[in-house]
């Protein structure tokens, strides 16, 4: 590309950020930002600073680019510049610019170039930190870092039919990229990790299509690989009471949640094998009693439509007509203690499994103020009950603090955790 050519691309795109007006405003609401503070981004864009991080009660988008990595210095401080540097890069990306700035033509650029003509396609970057980043598998200190680590942030326990790999489970740090398009969401992540360079590495990432949840009212339900409707109950942006009670991590959802969490939340992902070909061949009732609802409009066996409340005391000819181990009954909030999770997952498909069956399913995420109570025992519940675990493989698992968002342009990601250590 010659030179005039890229600056007629930092052009265009600074004319872009001037003239396409506001930020949504459900986004805008979403990150707890003012209109005034969004009226120079593009149309398709999400402001970066806020109380929250973006890409959690953001509208959920299309398509997904998650990356875990582990973090190769030793440096407390080179972990915090990096951290520095992925905010300037983060608030760059989702107003669709380029990262960095134009250097010459002798020095590799700091944009890789793959979404320069692309426009910002909504794209959200969600940063977290994982345990590990704060002790190691044996227990020792890093960083510096110990007496911050949030009590909350336990390792997820094994579960009962499990099949776990360690390549694709755990990390020290975790960047969530959602956007319309996909080509914008990895090339947010491969630009992200080219800065972290030297200081952090990829250690697993999975790519993910077709959301199998609604995050806003706006939104309809979609459906999952199985072809049933999924997330018909997950939780909205515009339930902020319900928010406030399940998805922010605060004093009052968390007597231990460390001050530098307070407006975070905890991300837990589960990369979960759906077996496609003996679900194929399951008659439609038995699809259907599984589930808990009818495959084409979503309602639940008892009755009604779709948002309607299920009757799990209605009777069948043998037995409760919604299945007591079926999948809507079992996850609930009614059958675990009124706790709710905001689920943000996406389809996936990684080719075959070698023996002639497809590698495909769900790339679970779930956003939640305290994962001991409100992801953990769901889960145990899901894995030691559920009918559907049949036709599910659970194969990696990992679990993220996210800090509250970045304020303002003095402010970094994750600034209140260093400030609190010694």
């Amino acid at each position: 590309m010659k030179d005039s050519d890229y600056r007629h691309s930092l052009s265009r795109r600074t004319a872009l950020l001037g003239g396409l007006g506001v930020a949504t405003a459900v986004g805008a609401v979403a990150c707890g930002t003012t209109e005034e503070s969004a009226e120079q981004l593009p149309s398709d864009s999400h402001e970066f600073f806020g109380q929250h991080q973006s890409g959690i009660v953001t509208p959920v988008q299309d398509r997904l680019h998650f990356a875990a990595l582990t973090v190769i210095t030793e440096s407390r401080e080179e972990l915090q510049k990096l951290l520095r540097d992925w905010t300037v890069a983060a608030r760059q990306l989702m107003a669709g610019e380029p990262v960095g700035e134009e250097r010459p033509l002798n020095a590799p650029p700091d944009d890789t170039g793959e979404a320069m003509d692309l426009s910002a396609s909504h794209l959200t970057l969600t940063f977290g930190l994982g345990r590990s980043l704060f002790i190691d598998a044996d227990g020792a200190a890093r960083f510096g870092l110990e007496g911050q680590l949030p009590p909350a942030l336990e390792d997820i326990p094994k579960m009962s039919g499990d099949m776990l790999e360690e390549a694709r489970s755990g990390g020290d740090l975790c960047i969530q990229a959602c956007a319309d398009d996909p080509q914008v969401a990895v090339h947010a992540v491969r630009n992200l990790v080219r800065i972290a360079a030297g200081r952090a590495a990829v250690a697993w990432s999975q790519l993910g299509f077709g959301r199998t949840s609604s995050t806003s009212t706006s939104q309809v339900t979609p459906r999952n690989l199985f072809g049933f409707k999924d997330g018909t109950a997950n939780l909205k942006v515009e339930e902020e009471e319900l928010l406030e009670q399940h998805v922010w991590a605060t004093s009052q959802t968390s007597e231990s949640n460390p001050a530098w969490m307070e407006g975070g939340s905890y991300c837990a992902t589960r990369r979960i094998r759906m077996l496609i070909e003996p679900w194929d061949r399951a008659p439609l009732r038995e699809q259907e009693d599984i589930i808990g609802r009818t495959k084409r409009e979503g309602a639940p066996l008892s009755g009604g439509g779709e948002f309607d409340a299920p009757d799990f005391t209605m009777k069948g000819r043998n037995g409760p007509i919604i299945p007591v181990n079926s999948h809507v009954h079992l996850m609930h909030p009614h059958q675990n203690g009124g706790v709710q999770m905001l689920r943000r997952g996406f389809n996936y498909t990684d080719g075959t499994d070698g023996l002639g069956h497809l590698d495909a399913g769900l790339f679970f995420i779930a956003y939640v103020c305290d994962p001991r109570t409100h992801f953990v025992p769901v889960l145990r519940t899901m894995m030691k009950s559920d009918a559907l675990s049949e036709y599910l493989r659970h194969t990696g698992s990992a679990l993220f603090a996210i800090p509250p968002g970045v304020k303002d342009e003095k402010d970094y990601l994750a600034s209140g955790l260093f400030e609190g250590a010694n």
